[in-house]
């Protein structure tokens, strides 16, 4: 039974405070982002212990977006990262990372902006994908301009079809085109699985295999030709575990840190924590059994189907409708919640949710302590 299956139905306004009821949450505007410090590091050391250690982890952070997130991760011994963003990158390497792969292939002005930041941070090793000659070629020609080398990794479509190629003859060309091109350093395959997230741990560890034995098959194919592949990068949350009993894989999990409402309902095998909670307040009630939060789109990650958002001291939601500012929803129980009263929500996709937030309150023992800026929500960097 996983943490959002074991609440109890209902919550009523007066029930004493549990982990999620922040001491002083009169002081905190809303809607705000929380995140449990304590929560956050009961999964960091899920992440480790899953992983047998940091030396095989390179965590995606895409997530949290947070330099500080980082810096923790790094006092931990992890060294290596994984991002989506220029964005990302920039505040993971002012935070001290050392190794970070930009798991996106740059184009147009991303190219530019991507080499200098490779200037800019000489002690970090800088990173990227590819899957295709002509961005081969721009990236050697970029990187060769300015007397530098940067290492890509071929990215593999394994089941997603979303970028990359499959695992078949035409990497093998491209892995040589890489060898043999000024400016470049061929760093070995990218491997993501993200369509893997069947609840049933038998079925989404099969698919897992399947999908990731052509990966194995073009790295031995690769050795044998005398080619150099360096890391295989492989898997997301889903799969984290299941690539985790692999040798030579680098594991880039990144919802782990914060988990959320989602993975915790879809993946209860998977034992990790929701530290990130969205603070909302009733602003209105505009029937006896109707109550609007302060949480429209602008607050909650609103790209997928209901339910965005699992409440945790608001029982029996029925959702009523969303927009930029406004959350309506019906429960029985509205009588026990007045216009100011505090509702905390886990949202159910976590990722594009802190996106929307420039701060983020970080809570221990229950009470908000610090506040961390969301520097990387933005996509773009400024020298």
């Amino acid at each position: 039974m996983n943490e959002l299956q074991s609440l109890p139905p209902s919550r009523g306004a007066t029930e004493a405070r549990s982990w999620f009821d922040v001491v002083n949450s009169e002081e905190l505007q809303s809607p705000a982002l929380l995140l449990f410090s304590e929560r956050m590091e009961a999964n960091f050391q899920e992440m480790l212990r899953i992983a047998g250690g940091p030396g095989r982890l390179r965590p995606h952070i895409k997530t949290h977006k947070l330099a500080e997130l980082v810096q923790r991760q790094m006092e931990l011994g992890i060294t290596k990262f994984k991002c989506a963003t220029l964005a990302e990158a920039n505040i993971a390497a002012t935070a001290g990372a050392t190794d970070l792969l930009l798991a996106y292939q740059p184009v147009g002005p991303n190219v530019k902006l991507l080499l200098e930041l490779a200037e800019r941070f000489p002690r970090c090793d800088f990173s990227c994908l590819v899957d295709n000659r002509d961005s081969i070629a721009c990236l050697a020609e970029a990187a060769a301009k300015r007397s530098r080398v940067l290492e890509v990794l071929v990215d593999l479509d394994i089941g997603q079809h979303r970028t990359g190629l499959a695992a078949d003859q035409r990497v093998v060309d491209l892995y040589r085109l890489i060898c043999g091109s000024r400016g470049l350093v061929a760093g070995g395959l990218h491997a993501y699985d993200g369509h893997l997230n069947d609840p049933d741990p038998a079925v989404r560890t099969a698919g897992c295999n399947a999908a990731f034995a052509p990966v194995e098959a073009l790295r031995r194919e690769l050795l044998a030709a005398g080619l150099p592949v360096p890391r295989v990068v492989a898997g997301g949350s889903p799969t984290f575990a299941i690539h985790a009993l692999r040798e030579g894989v680098e594991l880039s999990p990144g919802t782990t840190v914060l988990w959320d409402a989602s993975y915790s309902q879809k993946l209860p095998d998977l034992h990790f924590l929701p530290a990130a909670v969205l603070l909302s307040r009733v602003v209105s009630k505009p029937t006896p059994s109707f109550l609007c939060l302060d949480l429209g789109h602008k607050a909650l990650a609103s790209e997928m189907p209901w339910p965005r958002a699992v409440f945790l001291n608001l029982p029996d939601v029925r959702f009523v409708g969303h927009s930029e500012e406004h959350l309506v929803v019906e429960t029985p129980h509205a009588d026990q919640f007045e216009i100011g009263h505090v509702v905390y929500a886990l949202p159910w996709h976590v990722c594009p949710t802190v996106a929307l937030h420039e701060e983020a309150h970080v809570v221990t023992d229950r009470v908000a302590t610090a506040t961390w800026r969301v520097v990387a929500r933005s996509r773009g960097i400024s020298w």
